[in-house]
């Protein structure tokens, strides 16, 4: 029976020949594991997935977390879910075997998790967090932390988040409040407000880490005051048990259109004497060691976009191929059978922007999550700073881009179904709402815009930006070797040099000191960017099937087929908005800076 979370020969594609994760293990650290333990980690997760976690996505929507004003209330299949998670060892997947963790690459891992964010991206949001905070603390926190803390949120037995916005500052995080005051060696006190605050209270776990971004006094103005605090909802002793109740408190539940499943909060810290928290490596950087979290939260996101995304997808075509309705335009005879509409041509249009979307955005996310192993794998610290920078790089594009193309493909999901299509009996509504949030989550797509503009296109010199451009340069030669590709590569190289022209223009405006002017487009230069690697994906997958021995089997040759087909969609549909991008961005249009508040 076909999953409806994935389609398991297209995870499988790319896995195994688009990124060939096989190659990994020749390095030590993955030396023990083979094609057979990556499948059954994956096999495993989706099996829990379907099992545990898509078995109450629904309900978990209509019956969301609320706040009796003592306790969180959570329906029970969440903790059931989790704790099978737990069992099954994903919070630890991709960590240390004396960690108890399975030691998978990340990009293995990654594609386990997907199958979790596909089937329930509420409840996947616990684990998700918690593994990002303790990739954090591990990183940059002491020994006695990593033991306190981490090793428990490994072992599920805590959960983790993250706490940056604050009611009055939303994202301007240079204008937080939450202050830290010295309360003896490493540890502080804190008091203040933070808003948006994923799991923040639940009985999910024996306890909470509160990853809390906070200024300590005299630190300075703005983000360079910021620093990072440990700050648990129970306290822990030295030996860890766990003690008394910290001055953290629920002072509410955000209610959202989606996402539901994962309780929303306002923290207030210090209503009393102030909650204990414990520095984070050196006073002042805590912005710049929270971005690790940050950034791993923005793959994840866009991560968590494709897949929901994805399901939808795999839910309208299996509708599509079921409802009959209308005949073939050419059909005048009323009394002739209806045809599943799969079989009209604007069905098959919006079906191919969601599997274009859905299965281009894949393998860009795994690319992403390939890039991470790359650099745990290398001793080159030139080969390792190259692959941090091109991550970096893809970054916004793979939350920003990605979260925005999902969303329409989402949009479009609903549309197939028609008017079922809007109501509760069918996923893909809840898929939508749920979707709704990641253009928004881990920072607005318009903030992804800026970064993207303002600082990865001019980051060392340009240097990130350099090794994008050469490795979608790589690709298009390496396409170019099949006669069937050249228009194709020949496409995408003229809109790689557009985007290279409009990169120097606007960064040139920016230098000149027109910067407002150059930025208030940033989110059509995101829109031109994503497009590119939309097409070096797409170009990237053709180029591998172009290359494989000719088959007999059907529907391996359906497969490849379906894959040049959507190629030839995100090349002839979307590739094709370049130049219009390109014109408004070279213009340096001031339509949207130049309007007046009083205007509207």
């Amino acid at each position: 029976m076909a999953s409806p979370l994935i389609n398991r020969r297209d995870l499988d594609f790319v896995l195994y020949e688009l990124l060939d994760v096989l190659a990994l293990t020749v390095e030590p650290r993955w030396a023990e594991h083979r094609r057979e333990t990556f499948d059954a980690a994956i096999d495993t997760a989706h099996d829990l997935a379907v099992t545990h976690f898509r078995s109450h996505n629904a309900k978990g929507d209509r019956q969301e977390p609320s706040f009796d004003g003592e306790r969180v209330h959570v329906i029970p299949e969440v903790k059931v879910a989790l704790d099978a998670y737990v069992a099954a060892g994903f919070m630890a997947a991709s960590k240390d075997y004396d960690l108890g963790g399975m030691q998978l690459p990340w990009t293995v891992a990654q594609a386990c998790s997907a199958m979790f964010q596909a089937a329930n991206v509420g409840t996947a949001a616990y684990p998700f967090l918690t593994i990002a905070a303790a990739n954090l603390i591990e990183a940059f926190g002491s020994a006695e932390m990593r033991q306190r803390f981490m090793r428990p949120m490994l072992d599920g037995r805590f959960f983790g988040t993250m706490c940056l916005s604050e009611p009055q500052a939303g994202s301007s995080l240079a204008d937080i409040r939450t202050r830290a005051e010295p309360a003896g060696e490493g540890v502080y006190r804190l008091f203040g407000n933070k808003m948006w605050i994923s799991g923040g209270d639940h009985e999910l776990s024996d306890n909470i880490v509160h990853l809390v971004l906070a200024k300590i006094p005299g630190g300075g103005a703005g983000v360079k005051g910021i620093s990072l605090f440990v700050v648990p909802k129970l306290l822990v002793d030295d030996d860890g048990r766990l003690g008394a109740r910290n001055d953290v408190r629920l002072a509410g539940v955000n209610h959202k259109m989606g996402y539901r499943g994962a309780i929303n909060t306002v923290l207030n810290f210090g209503e009393k004497d102030g909650a204990v928290g414990y520095l984070v490596g050196e006073p002042h950087r805590g912005l710049a060691y929270m971005f690790q979290m940050m950034n791993e939260a923005r793959i994840g996101v866009g991560a968590g976009a494709v897949m929901l995304a994805y399901t939808a997808y795999l839910a309208a075509l299996e509708y599509a191929r079921v409802r009959p309705q209308g005949r073939p335009v050419e059909a005048k005879d009323p009394s002739q059978p209806m045809v599943p509409i799969v079989e009209h041509a604007d069905v098959k249009r919006m079906l191919l922007y969601q599997k274009a979307v859905s299965e281009g955005g894949l393998h860009l996310c795994l690319y992403a999550a390939w890039l991470v192993d790359r650099q745990h794998a290398t001793t080159d610290t030139t080969e390792r700073r190259d692959l941090t920078l091109l991550l970096d790089t893809l970054t916004p594009i793979v939350k920003g881009w990605l979260s925005e193309a999902c969303l329409r493909a989402n949009e479009l999901a609903v549309q197939v179904l028609g008017g079922y299509g809007y109501t509760r009996e069918y996923p893909v509504e809840q898929h939508y709402r749920d979707q709704r949030l990641n253009p928004i989550h881990e920072g607005t797509d318009g903030i992804q815009a800026l970064d993207l503009l303002g600082r990865k296109m001019t980051m060392q010199g340009g240097a990130g930006w350099a090794l994008l451009h050469d490795a979608i340069a790589a690709a298009i030669m390496r396409a170019r070797a099949h006669d069937d590709l050249v228009p194709l590569a020949a496409q995408l190289d003229a809109a790689l040099l557009t985007l290279a022209r409009v990169r120097d223009r606007l960064l040139e405006t920016m230098a000149g000191g027109r910067i407002p002017l150059a930025l208030a487009n940033a989110s059509h230069f995101l829109d031109l960017a994503g497009l590119v690697v939309f097409g070096w994906m797409w170009l990237w997958q053709a180029t591998v099937i172009a290359s494989a021995p000719p088959t007999d089997d059907a529907e391996m040759a359906s497969f490849r087929a379906g894959k040049l087909q959507a190629c030839r969609y995100a090349f002839t549909y979307e590739l094709a908005r370049v130049p219009y991008l390109a014109s408004l961005l070279e213009s340096l249009d001031d339509t949207t800076l130049g309007m007046r508040s009083e205007w509207f």
